[in-house]
Parts: structure tokens; C-alpha cells; sequence
């Protein structure tokens, strides 16, 4: 019983950055309506300036993590404004090939100046643990998720109780009539689209705390913030927690209790979007 309880806050606990990163992600997706395949690479630009902030500097990457989050804010609204906003008309693939271009873009300017090894970050909280009972829960993941829960929870008031909260929903449902209205719909995608690279951002200075900084980290979250937002629907920043959390603690149950489950782990995601989109379809048919 012990162990079950302990997996399943090892998954609760790593759900937090898996939510930044698809609220980050479903924000671009709800308010800008644009599927953005460079999402990962945001995040690993959070890292590496995390790792350069510790190495270089001697600042703690948590303490660095405001100004990392407003740097990558302003690639994120530069990229809106050199590239994205003149795709948002064309068809869907039109987009999604130019995301994918940035995407490759950002990873090889990467490679070139960064190189391909990892970058480790090391803060003094890095052994610590805290011990609740017979449960232990690191430092630097309960320090992670405090994060990751905090700017959530900005993110969802700024959402829900400020005029530009406001009107990025009211864009997100109908840009015509935002537009009618008196809204600066292009102002509110670049700052939406600024907001969603600062939440991977700050992902990823989180994932340079717990795990390291490199040219491809940000693949798998991508991949997982995908997955995230298929299940609790494409948009819907609502159900991306719950969907979080369902993906972490299901990846933590597999780990645990599967032998070689570090290898099935992966694969866990892709059944969950399968059985969302079965689930959905049978509801469809209905």
C-alpha cells in the first residue's frame, strides 16, 4: 500500500510540468488556432538559459525563472510577428509546416552553439527530500510542482478575471465577432502566443532543475503535451488538468508496477489518445 500511494505522488508531482507545458500549448491552440510544432523547442530554450543562468552566473535557475519566462515571451511574440500571423488564414497545413520549420530552426541553432551534450543544473536543494510518514517526496520535484501550480493558477485567473482574460476567450470563440466588438484580435494572438512560449519556458527551467538542458529535451514533453491536449480537447484548459494528471500518474503506475516499465512508459500516451479518440467517436456516433 505504501508503494501505491508513493507512485501515485511521484505521478501527481510530475503532472505539474506536463500541465505547464500543454497550458502553454492549448492557449496557442484555443486562442491563435494554430497547432504550434516549435512548442518543445521554447522549452528548450527555458532550459539552456536555466543551465546558463546557474553555470554563468551563479543564479539559482528558480530565482532567473521571471526574467527567462519574459525572454522567452518576446521569441515567442517575435516568431508571431515575423511568421505566424501571416499563416493564420492559410490552409492547416500551411501552418503546420511552418511551425515544424521553426521547430527545426530552433534545434539546430541549438546544436550549432549549445552542441549535443546535456547540461546538468546544480542548486542546493538538489539531494533534499521531504518525508511524510513512510512517503518521500524530493525537493526539487515538490519545489517544481509549488511552481508549476502557482503560475497555473495565475494563468487561470488572468484568464478568468481580467479584461484581457476576457478577450482572449472571446476571440477564442468567435474572431469576427471580437473583432466587431472593438477587440485588437491581433494584439491578443501575439500576446497569447507570447504567453504560450513563456508557460513552455518556464517548463522548461523546471526540467533543467530536475532533469537536464539539451537540444532535443523538449521533444518528449512536446510529445506528452500533445497527447494532453487531445485527451481533454484540442483548446480546452480546463481538461488539460485532469488529463495531466491521468498521463502522470498512469506513466508512474507503469514504471512501477510494469516490468521494464521505463520502456512501456512511452507508450502509455499513445493508448490514451487512442481510447480518447475511440471514446470520442462513439460518443459522435451516438
Amino acid at each position: 500500500m505504501e508503494l501505491f500511494i508513493q507512485t501515485l505522488v511521484n505521478g501527481l508531482l510530475q503532472s505539474g510540468i506536463y500541465a505547464l507545458v500543454a497550458s502553454g500549448l492549448a492557449l496557442a491552440v484555443g486562442v491563435v488556432g494554430i497547432v504550434n510544432f516549435a512548442h518543445g523547442e521554447y522549452l528548450m530554450i527555458g532550459a539552456f538559459l536555466a543551465w546558463a543562468a546557474s553555470a554563468m552566473l551563479g543564479v539559482d535557475p528558480l530565482l532567473a525563472l521571471p526574467v527567462v519566462a519574459l525572454a522567452v515571451f518576446g521569441v515567442g511574440a517575435l516568431t508571431y510577428r515575423t511568421t505566424i500571423r501571416h499563416v493564420l488564414l492559410a490552409p492547416e497545413l500551411n501552418q503546420m509546416l511552418l511551425t515544424f520549420g521553426v521547430s527545426i530552426l530552433l534545434q539546430n541553432l541549438a546544436l550549432m552553439w549549445m552542441g549535443g551534450n546535456t547540461r546538468s543544473v546544480s542548486t542546493p536543494y538538489q539531494a533534499s527530500s521531504l518525508s511524510l510518514g513512510e512517503i518521500s517526496i524530493g525537493g526539487p520535484k515538490a519545489i517544481a510542482f509549488a511552481f508549476a501550480a502557482g503560475i497555473l493558477g495565475a494563468l487561470y485567473a488572468v484568464l478568468y478575471r481580467t479584461t484581457l482574460g476576457r478577450q482572449m476567450r472571446a476571440v477564442a470563440q468567435n474572431r469576427r465577432g471580437a473583432q466587431l466588438i472593438g477587440i485588437n484580435v491581433d494584439r491578443v494572438y501575439l500576446i497569447a502566443f507570447g504567453v504560450s512560449c513563456g508557460l513552455a519556458a518556464v517548463a522548461g527551467t523546471l526540467a533543467a532543475v530536475l532533469l537536464f538542458a539539451s537540444p532535443t529535451v523538449g521533444l518528449v514533453f512536446a510529445l506528452k503535451a500533445f497527447a494532453i491536449i487531445v485527451m481533454a480537447g484540442l483548446g480546452n484548459l480546463t481538461g488539460v488538468l485532469w488529463a495531466s494528471v491521468v498521463l502522470g500518474v498512469s506513466e508512474a503506475l507503469v514504471q512501477t508496477y510494469v516490468p521494464s516499465g521505463g520502456g512501456w512508459s512511452d507508450a502509455v500516451f499513445f493508448l490514451m489518445i487512442f481510447l480518447t479518440l475511440v471514446w470520442r467517436s462513439f460518443r459522435g456516433a451516438r
